[in-house]
């Protein structure tokens, strides 16, 4: 046996449990040995492990099949946890107050003495933290008393998921233990948002509206920088892809093509899935992932998009579909996803 093997802990006889005070410890057990753990959060799964350990977050990038270019956010149970890890500008530390636990990661100048390995944060100066707010991720980042590295629980690229069984369809046996906390309500990753140097910046549009935090800061966020630095998890501009091709700002479906749909634009059908009939943005973005994954199982060459509001949580959709939908260079081709 090698070492490698035997520094980890037994794999549980049953994987996905429920995230009972018993499961959480088992968890927190495992990531404390090296291992990895996939557990709920508000957004969507996260694939955990130790982000102080360089052995531990290789894992994360080699089950996931992640660019090790593309930086890891850290997951830390409260504030103090934080100002452990990064370096807080009066505005960062105004939306941490405001926002915490939630759908937002900040990306910070690495702390002096910050425990984050620097693979988690690919090499940078540079540190994107979050505290999550779903109960069992924080009862596990209190029972890890670790900060963990926690990219979503799927291959790279791949839709994200929202669901325990969505993770053991992508992950199986590579995950060590798959807390199953339900559906994840946002169904969207975080917003995130860099306080690096001069006003505050937005990276990735997600689960938490770029208005609420505009609101918070009393002023506008600026727009990304225009840069071929990966700064920030979830920015490849290709992402979040099934295996069909997308089709966006689609008003009509093509013959055999499946739809992703938007306010009752589609025919009903086997193949179409309404992100919300009453055109109801948060429930929309509770679909997104699920809907895609389901339309893709279905086998269509195409799905085509109905057109999707741009304010408030729609900001977020748009992002993902576009991602989704974007190019692949010939290194990154277009992933198989689980039937």
């Amino acid at each position: 046996m090698s070492a490698d093997c035997a520094a980890r802990p037994p794999i549980l006889s049953v994987r996905q449990q429920a995230p009972d005070r018993a499961a959480i410890a088992e968890a927190a057990r495992i990531l404390r040995a090296g291992a990895l753990a996939a557990f709920p959060t508000e957004t969507v799964y996260g694939l955990g492990a130790d982000a102080t350990s360089a052995a531990a977050v290789a894992r994360v990038y080699k089950v996931k099949g992640r660019p090790s270019f593309n930086p890891l956010i850290a997951h830390v149970s409260g504030l103090e946890a934080a100002f452990e890890q990064g370096v807080f500008s009066p505005e960062a530390e105004i939306l941490a107050r405001r926002f915490w636990p939630g759908a937002l990661t900040l990306v910070l100048p690495l702390a002096r003495g910050a425990t984050v390995c620097a693979l988690a944060r690919a090499g940078l100066d540079t540190i994107a933290l979050r505290v999550p707010s779903h109960p069992a991720a924080l009862d596990l980042l209190k029972a890890a008393a670790l900060p963990l590295a926690a990219p979503s629980a799927n291959r790279s690229g791949r839709v994200s998921p929202v669901t325990a069984a969505h993770v053991a369809d992508d992950l199986g046996g590579d995950v060590d233990i798959i807390l199953d906390g339900g559906r994840c309500p946002l169904g969207v990753e975080s917003t995130i948002i860099a306080c690096l140097d001069g006003r505050p910046r937005l990276l990735r549009p997600g689960g938490l509206p770029r208005e609420a935090i505009e609101s918070a800061l009393g002023s506008r966020l600026a727009a990304p920088a225009e840069s071929a630095d990966i700064r920030s998890p979830g920015s490849l501009a290709s992402h979040y892809a099934p295996t069909a091709a997308m089709r966006l700002e689609a008003r009509e479906l093509g013959e055999a093509e499946a739809g992703l749909d938007f306010g009752a634009t589609f025919p009903r059908g086997a193949m179409v899935r309404d992100l919300s009939p009453t055109r109801d943005l948060e429930e929309a973005a509770a679909n997104l992932f699920s809907y895609l994954r389901e339309l893709d199982a279905l086998g269509p060459t195409c799905i085509a998009v109905a057109p999707v509001p741009a304010q408030g949580l729609g900001e977020a959709i748009n992002d993902r579909l576009r991602r989704a939908a974007a190019p692949r260079k010939p290194e990154m081709p277009r992933p198989h996803m689980p039937r």
